[in-house]
């Protein structure tokens, strides 16, 4: 098969492997997309805990079943399918060891995988193999950020961190789902672009550095309900300040850094609840797909590069000049 091993920041070497034949209860999948999530920026840098360089990148793709091992029930050939990011991770708490695409194991960035046919789920009828390869890390994660670990309901008020792709899944997801949604970013062009997915009040934090402020206006002094935290050391305090009381923060990246002093005794008398996020099981990817089926969701897509792009895709993820997310379509 045709892929890119990682050797260092970017040097993508393509390399031709035979084509892979699944064993017993294995599935092969020819891929049509994937995309990019900052994970991957750090797994190419070396800069992610136990990540084995070299290997191929990206936890997120998706294709068409090609062929199936001797006892697969779950697929048959033809079937549109993504593989879930934790391929150890079927349902119910986290394994002690995890199998993650693109970290652990060999990744999504190759023509054709064989993966067991327990990693995979299916593709809402409605998307395109494009938008389908978005949703195994970025999508996952926000969907259990937001009704898995907890439960929003309509009416309810969520604060959402930049313009990457948790982020705006957790906007849409959370428009979806009836609640009131606070977006903050540092570049106004940025806020500009999102607006029509549906944000009721953004901050331009360039301007308003100390958006916990605003935010607690917004909502009457008593802050948001659920906070979608990506940012990381310098966000997590002032996203605390932002939370009401029994309020639930959802920590899921380390963008500005990942040791952090918190506010012990606030968050304590306020019982703030805090989740570390780190996307999710094959259950959850499920339940993600029945409700964006049923409700029509489609992912915000910034921009799609050719398979052999590659290098500028990730060039492109690591400038930040981008919102929505990054697809690698392998028609290209």
């Amino acid at each position: 098969m045709d892929c890119y091993e990682i050797t260092a920041f970017g040097s993508l070497v393509r390399s031709t492997r035979p084509d892979p034949r699944p064993g017993p209860f294995e599935v092969a999948v020819r891929l049509r997309a994937a995309s990019l999530n900052y994970r991957d920026l750090l797994v190419l840098k070396g800069r992610y805990p136990n990540a084995r360089l070299p290997l191929v990148p990206l936890s997120d793709g998706a294709g068409e079943v090609r062929e199936t091992g001797e006892g697969v029930t779950r697929f048959k050939v033809g079937d549109r399918v993504a593989a879930i990011f934790n391929q150890a991770w079927i349902e119910g708490p986290p394994p002690p060891r995890p199998r993650a695409l693109g970290g652990d194991i060999d990744g999504m960035l190759a023509k054709t995988v064989v993966l067991p046919e327990s990693g995979l789920v299916r593709l809402p009828d409605s998307l395109s193999f494009e938008e389908g390869a978005t949703l195994p890390c970025a999508a996952v994660t926000a969907w259990n950020a937001l009704f898995e670990r907890t439960r929003l309901r309509p009416g309810q008020s969520v604060l959402v961190q930049g313009t990457g792709g948790v982020s705006l899944f957790a906007l849409q997801f959370a428009k979806m789902a009836g609640a009131f949604v606070i977006l903050i970013s540092r570049s106004a062009e940025k806020i500009a672009r999102v607006l029509p997915l549906g944000v009721d009040r953004a901050i331009d934090t360039e301007r308003v550095p100390d958006w916990e402020r605003e935010v607690l206006d917004m909502t009457g002094g008593q802050g948001v309900d659920h906070v979608v935290e990506v940012g990381g050391a310098q966000t997590l305090p002032r996203s605390l300040s932002a939370t009401r009381p029994l309020g639930h923060v959802a920590v899921i990246g380390v963008l500005s850094g990942g040791e952090v002093r918190l506010p012990i005794f606030s968050l304590l008398s306020r019982q703030i609840q805090l989740s570390g996020i780190y996307v999710g099981n094959r259950d959850h990817f499920e339940n993600m797909n029945a409700a964006i089926a049923k409700n029509g969701l489609h992912p915000n897509i910034g921009r799609v590069f050719p398979f052999s792009g590659a290098s500028e895709a990730f060039r492109v993820l690591e400038s930040g000049a981008f919102t929505g997310k990054l697809v690698i379509s392998f028609e290209g």
